[in-house]
């Protein structure tokens, strides 16, 4: 129990929607409550989670601990920002990432800012076209992290070290 209680405390959540839905019957109107979570350790791993319920802590509850379950790593520059600029979708929404020298912040929409400040990204520019819709804004932005790619991952595939892959990213802009 103590060690799941510390494995607990290492993640911070941040409730990013609460929506409310009513159900006519007989008597009246039955409530329910469906909330959207984002959690993360702010050292690189973040999910999100949906959960349902009839009151709103037992909704939060169930998505935070859906959020624990589905939680990605994302490789960080200096710990603070991307690699490269990536862009995700789903449905009509779709966002563009880009990575940010040190001092910029955050610069994001509510739902995107949740999932960078629980990732632990500290610079930051993103802007969310098409909807406003959180739960798509949410996994749009999943969408984009999950294509992040570290310099060392791509040299790894390509069969390069890291320094070599940096000495022709060097060459190709002086081509530019």
């Amino acid at each position: 129990m103590r060690d799941v209680q510390e494995r607990d405390s290492e993640f911070v959540d941040r409730l990013v929607h609460i929506n409310r839905v009513a159900k006519v019957v007989k008597g009246g109107k039955r409530f329910g409550f469906a909330a959207l979570v984002v959690v993360g350790d702010q050292k690189g791993r973040v999910g999100f989670g949906h959960g349902k319920a009839r009151e709103v802590p037992e909704a939060i509850r169930k998505a935070t601990e859906q959020a624990k379950r589905q939680l990605i790593r994302v490789p960080l520059r200096d710990a603070r920002t991307l690699h490269h600029d990536v862009i995700g979708r789903h449905g009509a929404g779709k966002v563009i990432l880009r990575a940010a020298v040190p001092g910029t912040g955050i610069i994001a929409g509510g739902p995107m800012r949740a999932v960078f400040e629980t990732l632990g990204i500290n610079d930051i520019v993103a802007k969310s076209q098409g909807t406003s819709n959180p739960y798509n804004m949410v996994r749009a932005t999943f969408d984009a992290l999950q294509k992040c790619d570290s310099p060392r991952s791509v040299a790894s595939r390509r069969g390069l070290k890291v320094s070599e892959l940096q000495a022709r990213r060097g060459e190709v802009s002086v081509e530019a």
